[in-house]
């Protein structure tokens, strides 16, 4: 593995910060204290930001040479509403909420590249350090993007990365397509008319239609998608009744629906509703269906997925840069990549063995009471940011 010197000399201060952030996490939109630690430290080293962009998003600007190229590098920073369970010096004080997803570690990634980055400037054209708010759930790179990101710093291409539990320290995934998916949320209200259980003729009940709706819901990915196409569709939660010897007079559904694409998705929607209402019309109920579209899939374009590649084949080796398995988990990166080329990568943050005394007694996975970000990446993706960024806007002779 070939890193930085300097970024790995100043690993310990990176770490240090990383794990100050840990310990105050803050939820989505509500990142100011991190917008002022990101923003104290880009100015320290001299690099001009722009700070209000979707919310509490940071911008840094890195120039050098004469060329008008520029790239923008991602990272998000936002926590969620959970308890952790770790117990170790840096855990968060903030009860209910925690860093479950290493986005404190994103950050600190992107800090340590920008360090580099402002200080050696082996580079021509502009590099954009975006720091992102909101990604879980609030949809911050669409908030950031409807502010003019893209219009006041226009760029080539736009690259993020996520750290991937599981995945050995020091290795990357990687590739072009979907690799993450859409996320998408349902209601569907079904009202019938209440009466008692033991006299149900005199009653619409909604229950059994809901029933038949669970169980049609399925046919819809074995029998209208292709077969080689992913798709997901998951009742998660089913409300009706008060009583036991009472037929209520509605039941609701709610779930999620996740695909690989939008064409996909555009089946599901379609095929749910006519389900929903023809089903409904049958059972003599009436119904209201809601479908919430949040995050689009995530596509890494060819070109940008082939350079990261090459980028990292470089860095660690083509024997430790793996095809990126597709996950059903979504990103809001994914808006990013809608309006710009780029590619969204992996980096791997082993089994959890990183973590000091104290740590939970759960697995160190992504949204688990007991993760903690790996230190030990810092250098490594910090290392690659720059080396991505210089490779891209390297010097033409």
């Amino acid at each position: 593995m070939t890193l930085i010197e300097p970024i790995v000399a100043h690993a310990p201060e990176i770490a240090a910060l990383r794990q100050d952030i840990h310990a105050h996490p803050e939820l989505c939109f509500q990142e100011v204290r991190t917008a002022d630690v990101v923003a104290a430290k880009l100015t320290e080293w001299g690099i001009p930001i722009h700070r209000g962009m979707g919310t509490t998003g940071v911008v840094g600007i890195v120039k050098a040479g004469t060329s008008e190229r520029a790239i923008a590098l991602r990272a998000d920073m936002d926590a969620l509403p959970m308890q952790e369970s770790n117990t170790f010096a840096h855990a968060s004080r903030h009860p209910g909420k925690m860093h479950a997803c290493g986005h404190d570690g994103h950050t600190a990634m992107l800090l340590a590249a920008a360090q580099y980055l402002a200080q050696h400037r082996h580079f021509d054209g502009t590099v954009y350090l975006v720091f992102q708010p909101a990604e879980e759930g609030g949809g911050g790179a669409r908030e950031m993007i409807k502010d003019g990101l893209f219009e006041r710093f226009p760029v080539e291409a736009v690259f993020g990365m996520h750290n991937w539990p599981g995945m050995a320290a020091g290795t990357f995934a990687v590739s072009a397509g979907p690799v993450m998916a859409s996320s998408n949320e349902f209601k569907i209200t079904i009202r019938g008319k209440g009466g008692h259980a033991a006299i149900p003729h005199n009653a619409i009940d909604p229950v059994v239609v809901a029933c038949q709706l669970v169980q049609g819901f399925q046919t819809i990915i074995s029998r209208n998608v292709k077969p080689i196409d992913a798709g997901v569709i998951s009742v998660t939660m089913v409300h009706a009744g008060e009583a036991t010897n009472v037929i209520p007079d509605r039941c609701e559904l709610r779930g999620t629906v996740r695909t690989f694409s939008i064409e996909v998705l555009d089946l599901i929607e379609h095929r749910m509703r006519a389900m929903s209402e023809s089903l409904c019309a049958a059972f003599n109920t009436r119904v209201e269906f809601e479908f919430v579209r949040n995050y689009p899939p995530t596509i890494n374009s060819a070109p940008e997925a082939a350079f990261a590649r090459k980028v990292m084949e470089r860095m660690v080796g083509a024997d430790k840069v793996f095809a990126q398995e597709p996950t059903m988990g979504a990103e809001d990166f994914s808006f990013m990549l809608q309006a710009k080329p780029g590619c969204y990568a992996f980096i791997g943050n082993g089994e959890g063995d990183h973590r000091s005394l104290g740590h939970g007694g759960g697995p160190c996975t992504l949204h688990n009471p007991s993760y903690d970000f790996n230190d030990a990446l810092l250098p490594v993706g910090a290392t690659y940011w720059v080396r991505l960024a210089e490779e891209w806007l390297q010097p033409q002779p």
